[in-house]
């Protein structure tokens, strides 16, 4: 019970939570207002960071959400131009994650990380279309065991300023391991061809475990 009150956070926040704490006591020397604003914003802060343990199906037949958030598409589109598939079909899920969602985002599947790669752009708002070609993104392929190819995508958004990788490139992951983290509202997509979409648009998905697609 208490885990789900006081979640543990990621290592990537407690720099900020221990700047915020910082501020909030010097504010309420200054006034109790601004005290009480800052303690709101760091309890947002904390609760931004957090790191809670997730449950996945473990199934190949599966692909769970990479991301907490609001699904934005369910489309069927060309594969990424900067690692070469463009000229391959596959089927798009794209999810916005707004300032209150988690943003440690997983592996769909169990595989391996063949191929990482960052590209620096825009930070439009994540919402938007345009986001996945113009803002700053971080590309994931994993290969599962059927040598079948699932790409992940971290979208960095209006806010979000840095897209944190804790994968590395050969890396043998289980379906629902972290990959990495973004700092504020940001978006995430992932790729695949061989599944059929279990998710609508305006669905909520929860990283780790809500089912996007089977085979």
């Amino acid at each position: 019970m208490l885990d789900k009150i006081f979640p543990k956070i990621h290592s990537e926040g407690y720099k900020f939570l221990i700047i915020a704490v910082f501020i909030t006591i010097v504010l309420y020397f200054v006034s109790s207002f601004l005290g009480l604003i800052s303690l709101l914003l760091t309890v947002w802060i904390y609760y931004f960071f957090r790191d809670p343990e997730r449950v996945s199906i473990n199934d190949e037949n599966y692909l769970v959400s990479p991301a907490d958030g609001l699904v934005l598409e369910v489309t069927e589109t060309k594969g990424p131009k900067e690692l070469g598939l463009e000229n391959k079909n596959f089927k798009k899920i794209s999810i916005f994650m707004n300032a209150f969602d988690c943003h440690v985002n997983r592996s769909p599947c169990a595989g391996k990380v063949s191929e990482i790669l960052y590209k620096p752009g825009k930070f439009l708002n994540a919402s938007l279309d345009k986001a996945s070609e113009d803002n700053e993104r971080n590309y994931y392929k994993i290969t599962n065991k059927q040598g079948e190819d699932i790409v992940v995508v971290q979208i960095a958004g209006l806010i979000a300023r840095r897209i944190v990788c804790e994968t590395s490139k050969d890396q043998e992951l289980q379906q629902g391991s972290r990959i990495g983290i973004i700092r504020f509202g940001s978006r995430a997509e992932i790729y695949f061809e061989n599944y059929n979409p279990l998710i609508k648009a305006n669905q909520q998905a929860i990283a780790g475990e809500t089912l996007l697609a089977r085979k």
